[in-house]
């Protein structure tokens, strides 16, 4: 039985969101382009648990000399944020944007499957200028937050 990962695949099939399936991993990928960037999401279902679990990831690896920098800048950006969290996996330099449902004991329909992805693209077209900066300019993480935020 595949009800969330069959839920994903309409939201994303009424939206017109062109997706690549990969059924085995309950997996979709599609690409974004927001005011900031494009970038790749991911959208993958997790049956078993009961898990609906949304990704933005950042096309551009953070080199090993600013991962302490982005790092911070991350930590003060999920700092607040209502809905989801900045990721950074510092052995590769990836940061993605999460947000996630579990829907145990409840159905899982449009409209959460709408707010939890809206949200995460938001955010991180929100961000993405800032995280392009920390790899590029020599601004700190304090000064891109505060531009961003403020």
């Amino acid at each position: 039985m595949s009800e969330i990962f069959d839920e994903v695949k309409a939201f994303f099939a009424y939206e017109d969101w062109p997706v690549q399936v990969s059924a085995s991993e309950q997996l979709l990928e599609t690409q974004f382009k927001g005011e900031q960037g494009q970038w790749t999401c991911y959208a993958q279902a997790n049956e078993e648990a009961h898990q609906f679990v949304f990704y933005s990831v950042c096309p551009t690896l953070v080199p090993s000399a600013k991962r302490a920098a982005m790092a911070e800048f991350i930590s003060r950006a999920n700092f607040g944020l209502m809905i989801g969290n900045f990721e950074l996996n510092f052995d590769d330099g990836e940061v993605r944007y999460k947000t996630s449902l579990d829907v145990e004991d409840t159905a899982i329909n449009f409209n959460l499957i709408k707010n939890l992805v809206y949200a995460n693209i938001t955010l991180m077209d929100h961000y993405y200028g800032g995280i392009m900066k920390v790899i590029y300019s020599d601004k700190t993480a304090a000064e891109l937050i505060e531009e961003i935020e403020n």
